[in-house]
């Protein structure tokens, strides 16, 4: 779950914000103080920072400086003004993109999710092995292996088993690997999921590790780590 910090003081945009984004498995956070922000994002240590540009105290280009002064974390300015000088500044800064108010909320969560498609996938593309079970996983070649053999995965179905190794011994909902699927470009529906969890277990079963990945019903799945 990516968490994202939000520094809007319109209190009504930043619940309406708040609850799309909840809707779409983010963690969202706000700012108390607005003399503080730089406190709230040490604590919070976000993974992306929207920031409104018109705010008390001091703007969003005041806090975009001193954030990137210590962190290379993605952002996103958000303005109601159109001066073409805010976009200029903003890139300046070191800001990721640009959303002009009003917008559409379908733009802004595709914004956000290519942000962070192009931030983080790029950097865990650099650590493509894993171990699991004594077997270890390859993600950039789509195998698993172990002293029982090596099975080559569909794409469909290592991205659903790097989903639940991410979160080993933790429920990931269908809903939400549907939605991790669908963000990643991958077009699938309620069956096409439980087609690829079934034969993601079938090939896991051919080096003994099928019953590593468990049906939580009601839930929906679990990779189970040694030792549980």
């Amino acid at each position: 779950m990516f968490k994202i910090l939000l520094i809007e003081d319109d209190l009504t945009l930043f619940k309406e914000i708040k609850d799309r984004l909840s809707q779409w498995s983010y963690e969202v956070y706000g700012i108390d103080d607005f003399a503080q922000v730089m406190q709230t994002f040490t604590e919070v240590k976000p993974d992306l920072v929207i920031i409104d540009i018109q705010l008390p105290k001091f703007d969003g280009f005041h806090w975009c400086r001193l954030i990137r002064g210590h962190s290379n974390v993605p952002i996103i300015f958000l303005s109601s003004r159109d001066h073409p000088t805010d976009m200029v500044m903003s890139m300046q800064l070191g800001a990721d993109d640009f959303v002009q108010k009003p917008f559409h909320f379908d733009v802004l969560i595709a914004k956000i999710q290519a942000t962070l498609r192009r931030v983080y996938n790029y950097n865990s593309e650099q650590v493509h092995l894993q171990t699991w079970h004594g077997a270890t996983v390859d993600y950039e070649k789509h195998t698993v292996s172990n002293e029982n053999g090596s099975i080559e995965l569909t794409k469909n179905e290592m991205f659903i088993l790097k989903q639940l190794l991410e979160q080993k011994n933790k429920i990931i909902s269908r809903n939400d690997l549907i939605k991790s699927l669908w963000d990643d470009e991958r077009f699938v529906s309620d069956n096409t999921l439980t087609v690829n969890v079934n034969r993601l277990r079938k090939s896991l079963d051919e080096i003994g590790l099928g019953s590593q990945i468990q049906t939580k019903v009601g839930q929906g799945y679990i990779a189970l780590e040694e030792g549980i």
